[in-house]
């Protein structure tokens, strides 16, 4: 049985950019699209739903916005096996219970206040912390899966040794057709560079080319029918990969699993790209 691809609907225009892509990308695996639609997500979001629709909020009803929804999706790929359901529930729980029977899980950004998008909403940015199957948040004015840039950066951590982030990414890349490229952020503390007994410059090179390892040894089982390049930078990893997002069409990173702990452990640079990544960006569990 194939997983649907499932994406959370809320009306507005964020929400309804994400079934434009996961619409696309469920034509593109040839999967069922499943529209979910969590009741009470109005109480997270206060007015903006109704202010994103035209309506006052009391004639918001949600079955308008599932039809909405489904009639988006299907115009855009009139084939698609499309199915949705209203779920009077916390839309965190909702969302993370589909996860566990989805191929793949969408929802929008929800700006707050004056600054638009800039921020993920509490909705998205919690139940990324907590799928159990990859997560795209949708980001950017244009986040089709048609290849804008034609190419799809992965973030390569410290443990990135069967890294299930980079198999998404090249598996991405092969259904597209387009290239992949992997990234590794290096740092040479500023005690190391100053104290290491090595000539100077030799801490930098010797971090940098660690690096360089990392990728080699991650990618050494990619296919030979996917174009890779491998790019290393002395920079924040956070910052490496948002300023590569201006030119790619999805952000790829990994989420490790911790032992006796609920949900993925997202750090600094996970929450970082979400809140700022110019195109869509996928989280991607990561096993312990």
């Amino acid at each position: 049985m194939d997983l649907p691809i499932v994406v959370g609907v809320d009306g507005s225009e964020p929400s309804l950019r994400a079934v434009d892509w996961a619409a696309d990308e469920a034509a593109l695996r040839g999967l069922p699209l499943r529209l979910v639609n969590a009741s009470q997500w109005e109480r997270y979001e206060g007015t903006h739903l109704a202010e994103d629709l035209g309506k006052p909020s009391e004639q918001v009803m949600a079955e308008d916005i599932v039809d909405a929804a489904v009639s988006r999706a299907r115009g855009r790929h009139p084939d698609l096996e499309i199915s949705a359901e209203v779920l009077p529930e916390e839309p965190e729980y909702v969302l993370v219970r589909e996860s566990r029977t989805a191929s793949l899980l969408v929802t929008g950004t929800r700006g707050r206040s004056g600054l638009a998008e800039a921020l993920l909403g509490s909705v998205s940015l919690t139940v990324a912390g907590h799928a159990h199957c990859p997560m795209v948040v949708v980001r950017g004015d244009n986040p089709a899966t048609s290849g804008t840039y034609g190419r799809i950066v992965v973030g390569v951590g410290e443990k990135p040794w069967g890294s299930a982030a980079v198999r998404f990414a090249v598996d991405e890349a092969r259904r597209r057709g387009v290239t992949v490229e992997a990234v590794r952020a290096w740092r040479c503390p500023a005690h190391e560079a100053a104290d290491h007994p090595l000539p100077a410059g030799e801490p930098a090179r010797l971090h940098e080319q660690q690096a360089v390892d990392t990728l080699r040894e991650v990618l050494k089982e990619a296919p030979a029918d996917v174009e890779v390049h491998r790019s290393t930078a002395e920079a924040n990893a956070r910052t490496l990969l948002v300023d590569a997002s201006g030119n790619a069409d999805l952000v790829v990173i990994g989420a490790r699993r911790r032992p006796r702990h609920f949900g993925l452990q997202m750090g600094r640079v996970a929450h970082g790209v979400l809140n700022h990544s110019s195109c869509p960006v996928v989280i991607v569990p990561e096993p312990a």
